[in-house]
């Protein structure tokens, strides 16, 4: 999943420029601190494998919060307003963190301690997590009684077989595609010849791949065993969506609601409200809490006026906290270090790794000696300081993050981790070997201060190393839909990926399979290598979860050092702070960020 824009297990992907992260036993993402050997111990914690949980695990109502009461507005202070609130199109982490409280889906991730670290994969409209007999092949699903929608009408297998059917319509471009392609048996974009007008005009997935038998029963059937789905349905994107409120591309503006809380206004890049779903039953959902009121949403809101707003702590900014945005760099440090504020702040390490993308659909950027002179000369020092520094950011090597199995702390091919302000030297004289110094590389930027800092600072390293940058800058609220254009015109852009699930198999084949290759699909640097796209495919089929995660660090290596279709920037952490009147916090892992679910107004 992208972050900033993309994230979450099963859930959420990072706009910087986005998954999920596991359960472990130590103490959660919820402590604060600048403390180096915590946030190593949180990392490794999260490569652990989240268990599934039985139907008793399944059934609700959510344990109540320590503390909780009913009543009260929540105030939400974000950078970004929504692109999408279509469950089909939602990839990115701030919608991921709304989709918390107003979609449901088949299965969720609840959360089994108050710190946010353990978890387990339930039922959440199904009775249990899921069952097979043929070793994930089969998986069979029962809804439960009494789930409906805002409306009122009954949430049945009709409503959730629309929904799939309809993620192959050629509107619904920037949501996850596991499933669908499962369902077709097919990797890549070519799962959309299975139904490629979805269920619009007529025509349905056999049942031989999607089965429902009642209003109650979903059976999905592969061709391979997909052991996975339980995780996979966990995902927002997979989220439930009302046959028959079903307004196609209208739907990502005005979606009908299956959680605790339903949509009342919401004005694009202003605001937000969101008011109580009265047709949600607690007793239907071990995942949720419908504590508040009311949720306003205020959008452009940079890290720094959130910050500032929170750390005042007057008025309505005492029941405020952000879903999403960081405590910014300027005020980071202070943050960490003051005792007065540990009970208001929560801090985590991310599952999402930056990369600075090189587009290899420019003809430009096909030559591999100029794709390595960028690579030697990006400084990767802006992109840190930006954000905070060391305490926000500690600079990548490679593709999987130290929050996912396989990833190695020494892979540092580019020497970034030695050098993290480039070797322009090494770059010009790569440029000159290719005979193109000065030549154009157009650099696409998110337009948020913190874009705007690290792109200034970075493209004059590209400078110093003999490349004409002309930088461009792209809209926050829909950078993810513009770099995600086939027909882009930036050479470099950034953005940050997170394991959708505790495994690079959410990473590597999303990014980087030349199958993926589409309209809104998320192989950003348009990588088609044949070696990539085979490697993917063998090492699917790896079931032993330890030789798997070695053999995606072997392509992981490859990709960065061989085919250098991007360059890794930075692993991230986050720091959250909310006002002394909110209650309920929690920095959730899997989430990668603040728990929505369990908030209340002190």
């Amino acid at each position: 999943m992208s972050r900033g824009g993309r994230h979450a297990y099963g859930a959420l992907s990072v706009l910087a420029a986005g998954a999920l992260v596991l359960t472990g036993c130590s103490k959660g993402g919820s402590e604060g601190g600048g403390n180096e050997k915590k946030q190593q111990e949180n990392a490794k914690r999260q490569q652990a494998s989240i268990e599934f949980g039985d139907a008793a695990a399944s059934t609700g109502p959510a344990p109540d919060v320590a503390g909780a009461k009913q009543g009260g507005t929540l105030q939400v202070l974000q950078r970004d307003s929504f692109a999408h609130l279509d469950p089909g199109q939602v990839y990115v982490q701030d919608e991921m963190s709304l989709a918390q409280l107003i979609h449901r889906g088949l299965t969720g991730y609840k959360a089994t301690s108050d710190d946010g670290s353990r978890h387990e994969v339930v039922g959440d409209l199904a009775t249990d997590s899921g069952t097979t007999t043929d070793g994930g092949k089969t998986w069979k699903y029962t809804l439960k009684d009494g789930i409906k929608f805002q409306d009122g009408s009954p949430i049945t297998s009709k409503d959730v077989r629309h929904s799939f059917e309809r993620l192959f319509a050629p509107f619904i471009n920037q949501g996850p595609s596991y499933i669908q392609q499962w369902l077709a048996d097919t990797p890549g974009a070519t799962y959309r010849k299975l139904l490629k007008d979805g269920p619009y005009k007529g025509k349905h997935l056999p049942d031989s791949v999607l089965e429902t038998p009642d209003e109650k029963t979903i059976v999905f059937h592969f061709k391979t065993p997909h052991p996975d789905l339980p995780y996979a349905l966990a995902m927002a994107g997979y989220s439930v969506v009302s046959e028959k409120g079903d307004t196609k591309q209208k739907y990502d503006k005005a979606p009908v609601a299956s959680g605790p809380y339903k949509v009342q206004s919401f004005k694009s890049g202003k605001s937000m409200v969101l008011v109580r779903n009265t047709n949600w039953d607690p007793k239907t959902d071990p995942l949720r809490h419908q504590y508040l009121d009311q949720v306003n949403f205020t959008f452009n809101q940079q890290y720094e006026t959130s910050t500032k707003a929170l750390l005042a702590d007057s008025g309505t900014d005492q029941t405020g906290v952000s879903f999403t945005n960081q405590v910014d760099a300027g005020n980071l440090s202070k943050v960490l270090r003051d005792p007065k504020l540990k009970s208001r702040t929560v801090s985590g390490y991310m599952p999402y790794v930056g990369q600075m993308n090189i587009n290899l659909s420019h003809p430009a950027m096909k030559d591999k000696t100029v794709r390595e002179a960028i690579a030697h000369a990006l400084p990767i020092t802006p992109f840190v300081r930006a954000f905070g520094g060391t305490d926000a950011m500690e600079v990548a090597g490679g593709l999987i993050s130290p929050t996912v199995s396989g990833y190695d702390a020494a892979f540092d091919p580019w020497g970034k981790k030695k050098k993290p302000a480039g070797d322009p030297e090494k770059a010009k004289e790569l440029l000159k070997k290719a005979g193109k110094l000065n030549m154009k590389l157009t650099f696409g930027y998110i337009n948020t201060p913190e874009g705007q800092q690290y792109s200034t600072a970075m493209a004059a390293g590209l400078k110093k190393a003999g490349f004409d940058v002309q930088r461009q800058e792209i809209p926050a609220e829909t950078y993810y839909d513009q770099v995600s254009k086939l027909d882009n015109n930036y050479d470099i852009f950034h953005t940050a990926w997170g394991a959708d699930w505790p495994s690079a198999s959410t990473v590597i084949p999303p990014l980087y399979d030349g199958r993926q290759i589409a309209e809104g699909a998320q192989n950003y640097s348009q990588i088609d290598d044949a070696k990539v796209n085979g490697e993917i495919d063998r090492i699917n089929k790896i079931t032993d979860p330890a030789k798997s995660a070695a053999e995606w660090e072997k392509l992981n290596e490859y990709l960065v050092k061989d085919v250098v279709n991007v360059v890794p920037t930075a692993y991230y952490k986050q720091t959250q702070i909310a006002g002394s009147k909110v209650g309920g916090l929690v920095y959730d892992d899997v989430i990668g960020g603040v728990d929505p679910r369990r908030l209340y107004i002190k």
